[in-house]
């Protein structure tokens, strides 16, 4: 597993709420809906997949991870169509 270089703190999760913008939902998701975000940080970005418990209004973050440019197009947004 490639995890050098990889690591996000929490600081930087948190510190990036500005620019989060969602680019995928699971509403139907096992659990909780959830909602994969793109977010912008330090001239970089880096998705955040959130969990939603609407009537406990809870947020979990279930991962947070810089997204391979090799599974999505340029802008990090669209995921690449698998052939």
């Amino acid at each position: 597993m490639r995890l050098a270089g990889r690591h996000l703190t929490r600081d930087e999760i948190f510190g990036a709420v500005d620019s989060y913008e969602v680019i995928e939902s699971y509403p139907d998701d096992k659990y909780l809906p959830s909602y994969l975000a793109w977010a912008a940080q330090g001239g970089g970005a880096f998705h955040v997949l959130f969990a939603i418990d609407i009537e406990a209004d809870h947020v979990s973050v279930v991962t947070a991870y810089r997204p391979d440019a090799s599974d999505w197009e340029s802008d990090l947004k669209t995921r690449r169509r698998k052939s």
